[in-house]
């Protein structure tokens, strides 16, 4: 557990950053780009997210789950790894006229070719990766993502400058593949091998495919909303449903890969050991939403501040679709865990149930109830996210022991301090006054909804109390005597 708490707050510290300087250069982008530009990105990103499921065939998840790994079954990870990528980058490349044709747009094309292109540098760092994650070496991670942001944040903010257009963040991506190939060469663990095998393909295969389907069809999923609104309506309408989806993920933009680092490798363990996982279920979705529902409820009510700060004036429109979306966040980060707690008890077929049920609704809601209005689009996506709950919870009680009950227990302290963060934010709201520039009142919040957050924590006693007691103490260790 202190090795997990040491490699958490890394992760957060290096995911944070990173997206910190990602978020920079989303603000640049909105001011390079056009919203059309954006959105022809966004629809290429599609198909492209989607071979990015087919590519690593479950290979990152069954290295950090396998008890007994070896060398050989390392070499058979490799290879399947290695079959997988360049089949789908080569399946991608030829598709990406098809797929232009399909949106009747062909500015599709190259990105889609160049995004291929990179998918031959993926697997170089990949395996490493998953093996550090096991490890949970979150410092030499952190060492690596720190140079693949940075790349792909200088090539695209450069290249979109000179006027390169779409195609900037394409090659940026391209770059930061690279990068990352190269610098994860030196953290090789100890003793791992270099050349490639499949004499254990058929368990990696067995597991793999399992995942394979849940992540094909989460893929799908979180797809769905950009091939929709692009055949329903245009460029322009994908481009502003992106950018208030990305405003929504704020939270997980900030929080990055820490909210489920080392969840698989460390559920797997304590399974492995025979313990129950529903108390670990208990606790990680207690701390999760003690943070992510008040990040998104203050979303929600200061959406136009936050668009037209980060973004400018002509991205406002999309600001209706942001309380849909933050309802719909709010749903799926309750069951942020069970996928990873599946997998780790060696079922991580069951998630495809409710992946399926989830892409079904959003088809179905989508047509029945989109009439052209974007915030009428975003709620069809939240409702057919509230109405596949009830699956997960069953297979939460069922699987895992962590049933509608616990869950609901875990959850008490959370809602109340939402609450009480959304009441002072909306009172803080009415006290400034109204001719107060976006960016100022949002500072003025920021600085005074901290400490009504840790308020509400401390009079609600919730678990993350204790956690950061211990960060702060942490940081405290850390400073000069003087400070």
């Amino acid at each position: 557990m202190t090795k997990l708490r040491r490699s958490l707050v890394i992760n957060f510290l290096s995911s944070s950053g990173a997206a910190l300087l990602q978020f920079i250069t989303s603000i640049f982008l909105a001011r390079l780009l056009s919203p059309s530009e954006i959105g022809v990105f966004s629809m290429a990103m599609v198909f492209v997210g989607i071979a990015h499921m087919f590519r690593d065939f479950g290979v990152p998840s069954y290295l950090q789950r396998e008890a007994n790994l070896t060398p050989e079954k390392i070499r058979s990870a490799i290879g399947v790894m290695f079959a997988s990528t360049w089949s789908m980058a080569t399946i991608l490349y030829l598709a990406s006229g098809s797929i232009g044709a399909w949106f009747n747009e062909p500015a599709t094309i190259p990105i889609i070719r160049l995004l291929a292109i990179g998918f031959l540098l993926i697997p170089f760092g990949a395996i490493t990766h998953a093996m550090l994650v096991r490890e949970l070496a979150a410092d030499k991670q952190a060492v690596v993502s720190a140079g693949s942001t940075v790349s792909y944040c200088v090539s695209c903010v450069t290249l979109a400058a000179l006027g390169c257009g779409t195609l900037s963040i394409a090659w940026a991506n391209l770059i930061s593949n690279a990068v990352t190939a190269l610098m994860y060469i030196p953290y090789r663990p100890p003793g791992m091998p270099w050349m490639p095998s499949f004499r254990h393909w058929k368990g990696i295969a067995n597991f793999g495919m399992a995942t394979l389907m849940t992540n094909t069809l989460n893929a799908l999923s979180n797809s769905l909303p950009d091939v929709l609104l692009g055949k329903l309506s245009n460029a322009r309408a994908v481009g502003l449903f992106s950018r208030a989806n990305s405003t929504v993920a704020l939270f997980t933009f900030i929080a990055g890969s820490t909210i489920s680092y080392g969840a698989v490798a460390y559920m797997s363990q304590s399974h492995h050991r025979g313990e129950s996982l529903a108390p670990t279920l208990a606790r990680t979705t207690a701390l999760l939403t003690g943070v992510a529902w008040p990040a998104y409820a203050l979303t929600a009510l200061l959406g136009h501040d936050i668009v037209f700060t980060l973004y400018g004036e002509k991205w406002l429109n999309c600001v209706p679709a942001i309380l849909p979306l933050t309802v719909a966040a709010a749903v799926s980060i309750l069951f942020q865990y069970a996928p990873p707690a599946l997998t780790a008890i060696g079922r991580p077929y069951l998630s495809a149930l409710p992946a399926a049920l989830t892409l079904f609704s959003r088809i179905v809601l989508a047509f029945i109830l989109f009439n052209g209005d974007l915030a009428n689009y975003a709620w069809s996506i939240a409702i057919a996210t509230i109405v596949v709950a009830p699956v997960i919870i069953f297979q939460q009680g069922r699987y895992l022991g962590f049933g509608l009950r616990p869950m609901l227990m875990s959850l008490r302290a959370s809602l109340a301090v939402t609450l009480m963060c959304l009441i002072g934010g909306a009172a803080i709201m009415l006290v400034l006054p109204a001719t107060m520039a976006p960016m100022a009142r949002l500072l003025v919040l920021m600085l005074a909804l901290v400490p009504i957050w840790y308020g509400a924590l401390r009079l609600t006693r919730h678990e993350l109390l204790p956690e950061v007691h211990q960060i702060v103490a942490g940081v405290r260790a850390r400073l000069p005597q003087f400070v």
